[in-house]
């Protein structure tokens, strides 16, 4: 499916029906009486694409693939937001949902605050930055608060979670709920030097007997572990006293697994010959994997199955809005853009 036409082609329609050419706005679909234009999908392309770190001027090159491959990615997603965000912002209207004078003032300082703008002049160089007048602005907002309202309202409000469901959903994710097994460890290590034709043999067995000396005075008990790895170790670990972790068992290599899995708080290691050199451990503690209670866990289960419901209810009710509404496609690309943007949602990985 291309959609691309539909954005590097004409901005506007020029009909030629008296001497001067007039500009007519070239509708996509109308929701309800409601229209969007060729330009607001343009508008919301740019944007997206920035998001994206993709800044394509859409009328620099018609025929750059890569912005045609990005705009054929990014249009069913945005069609079926613009769509959605009509039904809603409608819905919300005939639920008497408004901006007032008092809460796009509000608004409006947060925005000047956070951003440190001192003055309307930074303010209205910043609006027009962005393409944006104060009308804009206040329509992006009144628009982006009436969803919240009836999302909050006619969706999110009515859900619930039971206790039966929390149950269900612990059962079959206990693994979320699991921290897995650590080891905390000191580490020794003596580097072997190495040149442009790779190790030096000789280097090689001096780094290993100076290795195991070290190792017999710890294991002697002649020396405290944490003062000599501070001492002579080659790690940058020897500022903590060689001090390591606490590490996941999981993040450990498979052979070291084992070694440790083996080992109790205070053994120390045979010699590790690793990439740097050889390495010397000591085991200082280890924790079980542990698993917490359902009551322990129950606010995270709560909002996790919330989240889910979220997802599911919100898509219902956008559907039933949708199924009620007046859709007038004007532009079949733009319709068959909208209908991947649907197929897409529903897929699993969408919700």
């Amino acid at each position: 499916m291309r959609v691309t036409t539909l954005c590097l082609g004409m901005l506007l329609a020029v009909v030629s029906a008296a001497p001067r050419a007039e500009i007519v706005e070239q509708v996509l679909v109308k929701v309800n009486g409601e229209i969007f234009t060729k330009t607001e999908l343009e508008q919301k392309q740019v944007q997206v694409l920035r998001q994206r770190g993709q800044p394509f001027d859409l009328k620099s090159d018609p025929n750059n693939q890569q912005l045609r491959k990005a705009l054929d990615e990014i249009t069913p997603a945005i069609m079926v937001d613009v769509v959605n965000e009509m039904v809603v912002v409608q819905r919300g209207k005939e639920l008497g949902y408004t901006l007032s004078n008092d809460q796009f003032k509000s608004v409006v300082d947060n925005i000047k605050k956070e951003n440190k703008i001192e003055t309307e002049e930074q303010f209205q160089a910043a609006l027009k930055s962005e393409n944006m007048t104060m009308a804009d602005l206040r329509r992006q907002l009144e628009r982006s608060m009436i969803r919240q309202r009836v999302e909050q309202n006619e969706v999110l409000g009515k859900i619930g979670v039971s206790e039966t469901e929390g149950r269900a959903y612990y059962e079959t994710h206990t693994s979320e709920f699991t921290t897995p097994p650590t080891v905390t460890m000191r580490e020794i290590l003596v580097t072997v030097p190495a040149d442009a034709r790779g190790i030096n043999v000789a280097a090689d067995e001096a780094a290993k007997a100076r290795a195991e000396e070290i190792r017999t005075r710890v294991t002697a008990g002649k020396d405290n572990f944490e003062q000599l790895a501070s001492q002579v170790s080659e790690s940058p670990s020897k500022a903590n006293g060689g001090l390591i972790g606490p590490l996941s068992m999981q993040d450990i290599s498979p052979d070291l697994r084992k070694v440790v899995e083996a080992m109790k708080p205070g053994d120390v290691t045979e010699l590790i010959r690793t990439s740097r050199g050889y390495q010397i451990l000591k085991l200082e503690s280890k924790t079980d994997a542990q698993t917490l209670s359902f009551e322990q866990a129950r606010e995270q289960i709560s909002e996790r199955v919330f989240t889910d419901k979220r997802k599911v209810e919100y898509l219902k009710y956008l559907e039933k809005l949708r199924a009620q509404a007046i859709i007038e496609w004007k532009n079949p690309d733009v319709r068959r853009a909208f209908e991947e943007g649907l197929k897409q949602q529903a897929a699993p990985s969408a919700l």
